[in-house]
């Protein structure tokens, strides 16, 4: 295999360190069965298994079957997971989640605590292990150890974003029974700040291959250090507009990235090469799995069109119908990301149903769907972003995108409107929109005062595509910034967070979602971990 960001990644996420790097005090006889300290200097390659599970737990963390993905896109207004002919009631989490009524004993909190601390706990062994000197570094131990600090943040993001008072543990050789004090969101959102900034000076400027999906480079901690601005005010009450755009114009002046010049390339099987992504989260459908979306989405029948190895499960998520009228018919984006439509075989022949009242009938996925409770396999369309390849496995190989290029300028674009520059937001939106409307180009173009408008999403309860009582969209501050959001980065893991900084998410109604508190903001801290560590309190509401 030739050197290449595809590779790099799998010899970054499928590492192991395997106990190599345990040192002995006392030696009779040479060691063959492990690598001794004093005996040991590190190749390049060795690094990158050292650092390998560092990185590893952002793919469970984020896309594993109830990762932050799960948390983040089926409790908002874009997509859900709702009973279908063939299951996916379950222990009823997905209906919680849509209804926000999720629990400290549900599994998706659950997960996303114990794999970001899982994230953290790498994160602190190497550095451990490389300041201490277990592991010597001969050359670029401060980049390193910068880019590790930076990975450590990005897991304190995540759990500031979901969880917001969390324990900041940042050392590996805590004593035994160690249980560490709870910390305030801003000291979390502090932290944050504080490592990515102090960091950024001693990260290096290559974009490449060798930096692909790692925070070694400044352009990808620029890019957490805007993501984390852009949200301040939710996370301490202080908003940081200005901080945001500096940050995005760090990575925009780098020269470094640069719009696809169709969308659907971002999102490709072979998708490494994209000038437009700035971070991913690697995967390999052998050797970094976990990322399943297809499985998740698509029909049984489906394996037809992709002579795909295995039999999908049954299409659980699906777009809710509300988000899917809000897109221009003219905007690619619609066609692109969304599965609708008769479905074919791979030959081209029709598929019909196979569950319930649809056996026999064609299969149709249409934009409807009776509610949460039970659907139809034909309701709602499916979720296409990603590309599935002739032949797919369980797994994908495309990797996710965590930060790109549009989202720097989205980025830039919000902070803009929200300190009164529309004229400037209105041109960085524009040139987001201009490759989605290719049949006709005038429609890309936005105008400040469009970007002042309200949301074009007909909020309110619904049932069987009939919204009652209507509660609209028009009352929401930049509510048309918010719809642009949602059309760039729909199936993307943005929406809950989009919908807070925006004050929608626990204000208005959607499909069988009606509001049940502010304090749903954030989710609670797991029971399990309240029960071993008295001295963490859980979140206001739960």
């Amino acid at each position: 295999m030739k050197i290449t960001a595809k590779s790099l990644r799998v010899s970054l996420l499928a590492a192991t360190t395997l106990g190599l790097f345990n040192a002995c005090t006392k030696l009779d006889d040479e060691s063959y069965n492990q690598i001794v300290t004093s005996q040991f200097t590190p190749t390049s390659q060795d690094l990158q298994a050292l650092i390998g599970p560092a990185y590893s737990t952002w793919r469970p963390l984020f896309l594993e079957f109830n990762g932050v993905y799960r948390i983040n896109e089926t409790s908002t207004d874009e997509t859900v997971t709702p009973g279908r002919p063939n299951g996916w009631v379950d222990d009823g989490s997905y209906r919680r989640l849509h209804e926000h009524k999720w629990t400290a004993l549900d599994a998706t909190p659950r997960d996303a605590w114990t794999q970001s601390f899982a994230g953290i706990t790498n994160c602190n062994r190497v550095l451990y292990q490389i300041e201490s000197g277990q592991v010597p570094v001969p050359t670029g131990k401060e980049q390193l150890v910068a880019e590790l600090r930076v990975l450590r943040a990005s897991y304190y993001y995540m759990l500031c974003d979901l969880f917001g008072n969390v324990p900041i543990v940042d050392r590996f050789d805590v004593p035994a029974g160690f249980l560490p004090e709870q910390n305030t969101r801003k000291q979390v959102y502090d932290f944050v700040v504080k490592e990515v900034t102090e960091s950024l000076p001693l990260l290096g400027d290559v974009a490449d291959a060798t930096t692909y999906g790692r925070f070694s480079n400044k352009w990808a901690a620029q890019a957490l250090l805007a993501k984390v601005y852009l949200n301040a005010q939710v996370y301490t009450g202080q908003a940081e507009w200005v901080k945001c755009i500096a940050a995005c114009d760090a990575v925009i002046n780098s020269g470094k990235y640069s719009l696809e010049p169709i969308q659907a390339n971002v999102f490709k099987t072979q998708n490494e090469g994209s000038k437009e992504i700035i971070f991913a989260i690697p995967f390999d459908e052998v050797y970094a799995t976990g990322f399943r979306i297809h499985m998740q989405t698509l029909q049984p029948q489906n394996q037809q069109t992709y002579n795909a190895q295995g039999s999908m499960w049954g299409g659980g998520i699906c777009a809710i119908p509300q988000f899917i009228s809000t897109y221009d018919p003219d905007d690619n984006r619609l066609k692109q990301n969304w599965i609708q439509g008769q479905q074919y075989s791979s030959s081209g022949t029709p598929l019909v149903g196979v569950f319930g009242v649809t056996t026999g009938k064609p299969l149709v996925f249409t934009n409807t769907l009776p509610g949460i409770e039970s659907s139809l396999e034909t309701d709602g369309l499916r979720v296409g972003k990603f590309e599935f390849k002739q032949g797919v496995r369980i797994d994908l190989s495309n990797d996710f995108p965590l930060f790109r290029y549009a989202d720097i300028l989205m980025m830039k674009a919000e902070s803009q409107l929200r300190l009164g520059q529309s004229g400037p937001a209105a041109t960085l939106v524009t040139q987001v929109r201009q490759r989605n409307f290719i049949t006709n180009p005038a429609k890309a173009t936005v105008t400040a005062a469009d970007l002042l408008k309200g949301s074009t999403y007909q909020y309110g309860p619904a049932r069987n595509n009939v919204v009652s009582p209507v509660e609209g969209g028009a009352d929401i501050q930049y509510g048309r910034f918010l719809d642009e959001l949602g059309w760039e980065f729909t199936a993307e893991g943005h929406r809950r967070q989009d919908m807070i900084r925006f004050g929608v998410y626990t204000k208005k109604s959607w499909l069988s979602h009606v509001p049940n508190g502010d304090y749903r903001t954030l989710m609670p801290i797991p029971q399990n971990v309240l029960n071993t560590n008295a001295n963490l309190k859980q979140n206001p509401g739960y």
